[in-house]
This record gives C-alpha cells, sequence and structure tokens, in this order.
C-alpha cells in the first residue's frame, strides 16, 4: 500500500513543500528513509515506532520505505516526523485516504505519541501546498499568522487518529494572535550635551544611512546607539512578516503577539564567529545575526575588537541586503537590510591624542585602527568623532530632544523617501539618486575637489550625496542641493581617527 502526505522542510529562511511518500511491503522488517535526510531526520524511524507503540496503534512487521519528494532537497531535523507517521497509518489502512486530502503535517513526535513544537513553522506553514496544517499547540498561534491556511492544533497522535477517523471533533482553529503594546525603550533626552552625535544619528535613521562611533570610553557611544531603534519608524506589514520568518526559521521566540512591528535590534558579542555574523553551517543552515536584524539596527559594539576576516564578510551583505552563503550541500540566500551602527575606541587603550592621553605604541595603534579595512569603513555613510560630553552639560544641563520629537521628524523625512518609491534614501540607485537630488554649480565644484584630492571614492560620492538628500529631507528644503548641505555631508564623513589626531592610515 503506498500513501502520499504533504508537509515542508526549511532551508535557511524559506520553506519547500515535501511528499511525504510511505510504501509498505512484504519483505524482511525494515525501515527506511530516502530523499537526502540528514541524521536526525533518519532517526524517525525510531521516534514514529515508539510514538505509535504508545498511542495504542499498531507497528506493521513489514518493509517500510518512506521517500521525501523532491529528492534534491536536503531534509533537516524532526519536522517529518508528524507526516511519516501519518502516512504509515493510511498506508497501513489504519485512516481512510480521503481524511488527509488538503491537509498537511508538520511536527515532532514524542516517545509517548506526544506532537511537539518546531522551530521554522511560520516558514513552514506558508509553504506548504494544502488548505489546512496541522501542528503542535504550541506552535498554532505562529502559524496563524500566515493567514492563506486553516491551523489546527493537536496535542498528541491519539487525538489526531481520533479526528482523521471521525470518531471526534477536529481542534478549534485559532485566530492570529493579537499584537503586543510595544515596550517603551531608552530616550534620547537622557543623553546631554553630543550634538554633533545626536544630530548624526537624527540623519542615520532617517535615511537608513550606516554609522560609526569613534571615541573614547564613556564617551556615550553605546548610549546613544541603544537610543536608535526608538526613533525609527514601524515595519510595514510585509516587512514585519518577512523579519518574523527570519526568527522563526533561527527558532527564536517570537515576541507577545507573533507579529511584532518595531525594528528588531540585535547586537552580538565581539567574539562572534563568521557564521554566527552571517549565517551558515556545517550542517544546518542557520541565519546569521545580519539576518535576525532585518528591517532593524545591527549594533556591533568594540569594532575594532572583531576579527578582520568576519568584518569584511558584512561588505557584500551591506551593499546588496542579502546573504548567499554556499556550502558543499547546498546553498542558501537570507534577508539582509539592516542598518548598522558600530561604535570602536579610537586605540587599544581608549585615550585620547592629547600628550600623555594614550599609552599604545604608534604600531599597536595602526594596528588596531587597520582592523577595519578600507572597503568596510568606505560603507558607513557616517563616521562620526565622539568626544566625552561637556561637564556643564552632564551637571547642569538640560533634556535633549526626546525621541518622540525626533522619531516625528524621522516620519515625515521618511515619507518623502517613500513619494521617491524607496524605504529610505540609502536605498535610491544611481539614476534615482541624480534625478532626485541635483546639485548647485558651488556644489559640483565641491564634490570635484574632493574627487581629484583622492579623499571620495565614486561609492562615497553617491553616499555624500544621499546623506545631503536626506538632510534637505528632515529640514523640509527642496532641491537642488546647496553647498553647505554637500559640506555638512562631508563633515559627517571624516576619517575619525585622523580627527582624534591618530594618523596612522
Amino acid at each position: 500500500m503506498l500513501a502520499t502526505v504533504n508537509a515542508a522542510t526549511l532551508h535557511g529562511v524559506c520553506g519547500h513543500p515535501v511528499r511525504v511518500e510511505v510504501h509498505v511491503a512484504n519483505g524482511l522488517p525494515a525501515f527506511t528513509v530516502v530523499g537526502l535526510p540528514d541524521a536526525s531526520c533518519r532517526e524517525a524511524r525510531d521516534r514514529v515506532r515508539a510514538a505509535l507503540v504508545s498511542s495504542g496503534l499498531s507497528w506493521p512487521a513489514r518493509r517500510i520505505t518512506v521517500n521525501l519528494a523532491p529528492t534534491g532537497i536536503p531534509k533537516a531535523g524532526s519536522v517529518l516526523d508528524l507526516a511519516m507517521a501519518v502516512g504509515l497509518l493510511v498506508a497501513c489502512e489504519e485512516i481512510e485516504p480521503e481524511s488527509i486530502l488538503d491537509l498537511a503535517f508538520l511536527g515532532e513526535l514524542g516517545l509517548d505519541g506526544s506532537i511537539r513544537p518546531i522551530p521554522g513553522v511560520l516558514p513552514l506553514v506558508d509553504a506548504v501546498e494544502a488548505s489546512g496544517v496541522v501542528v503542535a499547540p504550541g506552535n498554532q498561534p505562529e502559524a496563524a499568522l500566515v493567514t492563506t491556511q486553516r491551523v489546527l492544533g493537536v496535542g498528541d497522535l491519539r487525538t489526531l487518529v481520533r479526528a482523521l477517523r471521525h470518531e471526534a471533533p477536529w481542534p478549534t482553529s485559532v485566530e492570529a494572535p493579537v499584537r503586543a503594546e510595544p515596550v517603551e525603550g531608552p530616550d534620547l533626552s537622557d543623553v546631554r550635551g553630543q550634538r554633533v552625535a545626536r544630530f548624526a544619528l537624527e540623519v542615520a535613521a532617517a535615511g537608513a544611512h550606516h554609522i560609526l562611533l569613534v571615541g573614547p570610553p564613556g564617551s556615550g557611544k553605546s548610549m546613544l546607539a541603544r537610543r536608535l531603534p526608538g526613533i525609527l519608524p514601524d515595519l510595514d506589514p510585509v516587512d514585519a512578516l518577512e523579519a518574523t520568518r527570519v526568527r522563526s526559521a533561527a527558532g527564536e521566540d517570537l515576541p507577545p503577539g507573533g507579529l511584532d512591528l518595531r525594528p528588531p535590534w540585535r547586537a552580538p558579542h565581539h567574539g562572534s564567529s563568521a557564521a554566527a555574523l552571517v549565517g551558515g553551517g556545517s550542517r544546518t543552515m542557520r541565519p546569521g545575526e545580519v539576518s535576525l536584524a532585518h528591517g532593524g539596527v545591527l549594533f556591533l559594539d568594540e569594532l575594532g575588537e572583531f576579527a578582520p576576516t568576519v568584518l569584511d564578510m558584512l561588505r557584500q551583505p551591506l551593499e546588496d541586503g542579502t546573504v548567499r552563503v554556499s556550502r558543499a550541500g547546498g546553498s542558501a540566500e537570507y534577508p539582509a537590510r539592516v542598518l548598522l551602527v558600530a561604535a570602536m575606541n579610537p586605540c587599544p587603550c581608549g585615550g585620547s591624542a592629547a600628550p600623555g592621553g594614550c599609552r599604545c605604541l604608534a604600531v599597536v595603534r595602526a594596528r588596531y585602527v587597520r582592523r577595519v579595512s578600507g572597503p568596510l569603513l568606505d560603507r558607513f555613510d557616517l563616521r562620526v568623532g565622539v568626544h566625552r560630553p561637556d561637564p556643564s552639560d552632564l551637571l547642569s544641563g538640560g533634556a535633549g530632544e526626546s525621541t518622540s520629537e525626533v522619531a516625528s521628524r524621522i516620519r515625515q523625512a521618511r515619507q518623502r523617501a517613500t513619494d521617491r518609491g524607496v524605504r529610505a534614501n540609502s536605498e535610491l540607485s544611481s539614476r534615482a539618486l541624480e534625478a532626485a537630488a541635483p546639485l548647485q554649480p558651488p556644489a559640483v565644484r565641491r564634490l570635484e575637489a574632493e574627487l581629484h584630492a583622492g579623499r571620495l571614492s565614486a561609492r562615497g560620492l553617491q553616499r555624500v550625496r544621499s546623506v545631503a538628500l536626506t538632510m534637505s529631507d528632515l529640514s523640509g528644503r527642496d532641491v537642488p542641493l546647496g553647498p553647505d548641505l554637500v559640506d555638512t555631508a562631508l563633515g559627517l564623513r571624516i576619517d575619525p581617527f585622523r580627527s582624534e589626531g591618530f594618523d596612522v592610515r
């Protein structure tokens, strides 16, 4: 007897439909799984057998062959356990084939017959070729975010078999969970002084421009960076669903309510490996931190302590907005459209360039700064030196603008970018930027001087122009862009190490 059951498997952050074909025939008792299963998928034979016996169902002493089609896609994990068990019951005529038509089954089986939650259920449910899907109760709220399928949560195999035999009603399907109220983060009004750094942070948020903050310890670099998500606008439903899909594929817990419209915030440790930062893995492809921050902020604190080879792997994702990971066993593509914020000290000891302020030898400073390669540094649209605030600002200075006030201006600037057909000005192509940001003749001459002097690359020219357009949007001005905006954009793109007095490049 042959049975076919609908299911899906996870590859990267995308689900792929799978047909689980179960064939039961006479011969020596055996259970064989074919179709590129990994070790954990092949071990399903033991889980399925124990689950059936524990549920009071018979186990056939016959030759069982399970084919996972299409065979060209690797299958990993325990997501296909439930589909194999249902297919075996249909092949053994314990369940009528008509009862599983237009249904898909996703779940891991416990030895006691329980159906357990699986990671990545959101992209899996989105990929199945059926109008209804059976999952574990713990996966039901997340699966309900995909509204094209009817989601059925079943807790154990015995209950599922009774429902398929029409001996008991199906559990009630659930609606997509209601989004929880966002938790208030730190407010920008807590930052005293730092007028230039605050302005650069606002420009970065308004135009999605990558920003590097360089300054001594205690100057407020991390404090500024952690207030950036609060001034970013909400994600639209499409981007929010994509960001949630990445978190689901990584096996992370979703926020209360499932779909979170606030931009994600990720701050990996400087000892993170390349696979942890950009994704991949030796056996199972997994999204990295740059993908988990998709649509939000990736904060790299202590940038100079990251391995240079790991940092350089960010160059392509920052340019394209995607990560393409290739391994001998296959390849995967992850979304990676992030706002990169990095912070580092000007030297290992964190001192200043004033006499006696730095204890590092010149060769040590040079080695530290060169850990950030020139091509990566060129991808930072804003490079700002952050100095320790003035004592008067700390002791008697009033509070600065609040997060809500700055966020209001950023929403207006983002709306002008939306009218141009992009989410933010940093996404404008060269041709679109030419049309959206014409330059006044003095501004053209200023940029020509920087190009002839070798202080600006072709990429840098486009970034400076984009930053100037963002500042114009924030102030409500119209184009063409004047030399004052271009000079300010160039001033926010200086080499912060030379500005600190460390001429080591």
